[in-house]
């Protein structure tokens, strides 16, 4: 057994070729093994076994630097760098980190949650290395599904302009190699990165263009030759073109090939690109059947791929693809759009009943948004399913090209609030605090499935604008649902219980937090009211209104962003108003980036508890009970 023995990723350089073979099937197993209790990116890392091990043989990390797109397929990488007994740990709180994490390990030397930012990285950090004078390696890997993300051309556009020395090595796992292609195109990558190769052609167009009258016109005629036998032979064309010396395609999983590639890859002055052809969840039968499914799985048994769930109400993004579906029929207007995330997003089902109406753009959430305003001025109906993570990417098109034009964009924004395993580059805390400014939108978020089905409904009759439902990655509260949708008033709230002296105003699951929080203080003496606070955008002004004149103290309770969010926004409605003399107490999460752990775990950490509401409003009771008692609002 070699992996038991790895501590360090210099070791693998006296492993032979053979060595390192029998080293990425135990590390195959060792990844089947952990992650079946864990949980975690299976079939992509499954998938870059060997490309890792190649890296870290040629190379020599964190001096030279390696740069995951996305992250969450360097799980080889940092069993690599010393962190594989760690892994009892993965994506649990105070535990090893499900992505690269630059607080983990010096061999992580970027760390990013969402895709296509990793050529940028690479060339930021090509450009730092140039102007120290060093010579290092940069090199950035990257999915050929994260290449469809506008910030990747942005940065292979510069990369190719600059002709800095760094590698791209494109991970394509949705291809098979034919191999007699393979063969040619490793031999052609062969000729045209060898130094003398490289070195001759310059001296031949040199000569050529020295010839009197005509050496010109050769050496121009040679290059159109060149160019036409590259555009026969080169699949990668494009690459080439953008500045890219082209090698490949490489078959991703054939450890000596890969090795020789990167030492061609070397010998190139500028950019190279380096084509790998890998399998996602090569090893694993089942990851290798349906690797969809093994992108992000839960704890499964090894020996039938049989996933474990938790069993439970069917979860909100479930409750959303069905109703979908139901609305899908009523209105042959309606389209799905999503970047990507057609199965996270629960657009299956709709999919099926509905192909020519799902639009799944690929990683692209600017684009899909700005197509959603262009579907709705022209009269369809667009849902841009998305979450809230990956809708911040497209704020500058939500803003220009959705609100400004007023266009009537349904948005259904999933994982809003705490997202558990996948930590702070995931969280959904933030969109109701970068939407909410933005004139003519409408923001809804449920208390339950149920209300959830409503809003959908409300969405697809409103006529005067985007308008977005948010809701949480959790398991619905088992609520019956109605079989009989119907519109809610916008702006309207809910008042669940009464209470003149307190009174929790809560959005989303907090609501059900707010009740069970209400029940133990009512046994305390103490009546604390509860409002479903369903719309976010435009509040209820009536509701405010009547607390403020009853004096009744106020909780604003939220699973988001506690600046700018909806605490923010009640705050903002008494200052306009001139209700100076108002208590208005804030509950929601800081201003820090909460780490991956269990969402109950993270509701603990930012103190959006049961116990801890209760303690603010005993604590509001106490202080009222004084003369000089606080009654000017307060966060």
């Amino acid at each position: 057994m070699l992996l038991p023995q790895l501590n360090d990723p210099k070791q693998l350089k006296s492993l032979s070729i053979e060595q390192l073979n029998t080293l990425a099937d135990e590390i195959r197993r060792f990844l089947i093994e952990k992650l079946s209790a864990t949980g975690g990116h299976l079939a992509s890392n499954l998938g870059v076994v060997e490309l890792t091990l190649a890296l870290h043989y040629c190379y020599d990390s964190p001096r030279d630097k390696f740069i995951f797109d996305v992250g969450h397929q360097a799980y080889v990488h940092k069993i690599l760098t010393g962190r594989k007994d760690r892994f009892d740990s993965l994506r649990k709180q105070n535990g090893l980190c499900g992505f690269v994490k630059r607080s983990e390990s010096e061999h992580d030397v970027w760390e990013a949650g969402h895709s296509s930012t990793s050529l940028s990285a690479a060339m930021g950090m090509a450009m730092a290395r140039d102007f120290k004078g060093e010579d290092n390696k940069v090199v950035a890997v990257i999915g050929d599904g994260a290449l469809t993300g506008g910030m990747a051309f942005e940065a292979l556009n510069h990369i190719g302009h600059e002709r800095r020395k760094l590698m791209v090595i494109l991970n394509d796992n949705e291809m098979s190699i034919a191999p007699n292609v393979g063969a040619m195109h490793n031999y052609l990558s062969q000729i045209r990165s060898d130094r003398h190769y490289l070195r001759a052609k310059d001296e031949v167009e040199g000569l050529l263009r020295k010839i009197p009258a005509i050496g010109g016109r050769l050496a121009k005629t040679a290059e159109r030759m060149k160019d036409s036998l590259k555009y026969m032979m080169v699949p990668g064309v494009l690459f080439e073109e953008l500045g890219f010396t082209y090698l490949g395609p490489v078959d991703g999983h054939d450890l000596a090939t890969m090795v020789d590639t990167f030492h061609q890859a070397d010998n190139v002055a500028g950019p190279v690109l380096v084509h790998v052809l890998t399998t996602k969840g090569k090893g694993y039968k089942p990851a290798e059947a349906d690797s969809y499914k093994w992108h992000g799985i839960t704890p499964y048994k090894i020996e039938s791929g049989q996933v474990l769930k938790a069993v439970g109400n069917p979860m909100y993004t479930e409750v959303f693809g069905e109703t979908l579906i139901e609305l899908g029929r009523q209105d042959e207007r309606l389209v799905a759009v999503t970047p990507a995330m057609p199965g996270g997003s629960g657009l299956f089902p709709f999919s099926k009943e509905f192909p020519g109406r799902m639009i799944d753009v690929g990683i692209a959430e600017q684009h899909a948004a700005t197509l959603c305003a262009a579907l709705a001025m022209e009269g369809m109906k667009p849902v841009f399913a998305v979450y809230s993570t990956f809708m911040q990417r497209a704020y500058d098109q939500i803003v220009h090209d959705i609100c400004r034009h007023n266009a009537n964009v349904m948005f259904a924004i999933d994982r809003a609030g705490f997202v558990g395993a996948d930590g702070e580059t995931h969280q959904g805390v933030y969109d109701i605090a970068f939407m909410r400014h933005i004139p003519n939108i409408v923001l809804m978020m449920p208390k339950d499935e149920n209300e959830l089905r409503h809003m959908m409904k409300t969405a697809l009759e409103y006529n005067d604008g985007p308008i977005a439902y948010r809701y949480p990655r959790i398991n619905g509260t088992g609520t019956a649902l109605d079989t009989e949708l119907r519109c809610l008033p916008i702006g309207s709230w809910e008042r669940l219980r009464p209470g003149d002296d307190f009174a929790i105003i809560a959005c989303g699951p907090m609501v059900q937090l707010a009740e069970e929080a209400a029940d133990l203080l009512k046994r305390e003496g103490i009546q604390a009211g509860v409002v479903n606070a369903r719309f976010l955008k435009p509040m209820d002004g009536s509701m405010l209104q009547g607390l403020a004149l009853a004096g009744t103290k106020m909780v604003v309770l939220e699973e988001a962003s506690q600046a700018g969010s909806l605490g923010s926004a009640v705050l903002e409605h008494y200052a306009e108003q001139g209700l100076h003399h108002v208590t208005v107490e804030l509950m929601g999460v800081p201003d820090i980036f909460v780490e991956h752990g269990s969402i109950k775990e993270q509701r603990q950490l930012t103190g959006l508890t049961v116990e801890a509401l209760c303690g603010r409003i005993r604590t509001m009771k106490a202080a009222s009970s004084y003369p000089f008692g606080k009654t000017t609002t307060s966060s």
